[in-house]
């Protein structure tokens, strides 16, 4: 029985609420609005105080009380994780006020939501680049800020996220037998990240593209394509003398060689090749 009025209670005391709030939506009051949106923000009440900012904005846009306003506007946003409308409004806000109180922590939360809204790796890394830009941005106006360290962490994680999302693409293609488009792929993800963790096994995955794509090329272009196979082998081969690999490129390399009509023992290349892995 107790229960059940306590039950009763609480949902009279809800839609009261409800119902002064209502009412407050209605008003005219536009200064009770703007202390009761106050009331609710610091309550964490952001749906409410979104709703409620979207009536009292307008009406104190040439104010005192606009930049509050505005910025309270964007952190609710972001307090609801609507960090696409929290994003817009943080640069909405370093538009209108670029030397406003609160323009570093716009500047740093912008980027912030970008970062809350890049996917995993396998996915579209529009907001991975976004989320860079704007910490760089943010590092390059505010060098000394508390917050530096924690922005180069997160360019790393984001950068290292888009190293994984190049390699899984290169790879994809490669997994396809699309070996035209691999090639491409791995030289091009190669060039732009050359200290990738990846580089060994992407390295291995181009050699053996070339070799695929020579391989079942028309008899004209296989000559020209053996030849590009065989000289991947030897930059292979001599940046990573010991590769988990080894094996396998020298299965490709020997059978490049035959299909050149090669000698793959007395080959001075691969002679050179050798004596060079030696020395190191």
């Amino acid at each position: 029985m107790r229960t059940r009025l306590i039950i009763l209670l609480s949902v009279l005391v809800l839609l009261s609420s409800c119902g002064e709030y209502n009412k407050l939506l209605k008003s005219s009051d536009y200064e009770l609005k703007k202390t009761k949106t106050k009331e609710y923000f610091e309550a964490g009440k952001y749906v409410k105080t979104t709703e409620l900012l979207a009536q009292i904005i307008p009406r104190f846009r040439a104010t005192d009380d606009a930049e509050d306003l505005n910025w309270m506007n964007a952190q609710a946003f972001y307090g609801m994780k609507d960090y696409m409308s929290a994003g817009a409004y943080f640069k909405s806000y370093a538009d209108q006020y670029g030397y406003g109180k609160y323009i570093e922590e716009a500047h740093f939360l912008s980027a912030m939501c970008d970062y809350q809204m890049s996917p995993r790796a396998e996915l579209d890394q529009e907001y991975s680049r976004s989320a860079i830009e704007g910490f760089n941005f943010y590092l390059t106006r505010y060098p000394a800020s508390p917050r530096a360290d924690e922005c180069r962490t997160l360019i790393k994680e984001l950068q290292d996220k888009l190293v994984e999302k190049s390699y899984l693409s290169a790879r994809l293609y490669h997994d396809m037998t699309e070996y035209r488009s691999a090639i491409v792929a791995l030289t091009n993800s190669l060039k732009e990240y050359a200290d990738s963790k990846y580089r060994e096994e992407m390295m291995y995955l181009k050699l053996n593209s070339l070799f695929l794509y020579a391989e079942n090329s028309l008899a004209n272009k296989q000559t020209e394509r053996y030849q590009t196979t065989l000289d991947d082998y030897y930059s292979f081969a001599e940046e990573f003398p010991k590769s988990r690999y080894t094996r396998d490129a020298r299965r490709i390399y020997l059978a490049t060689a035959r299909a050149l009509k090669l000698d793959p023992g007395n080959s001075a290349a691969d002679t050179e090749t050798t004596e060079a892995n030696n020395q190191k």
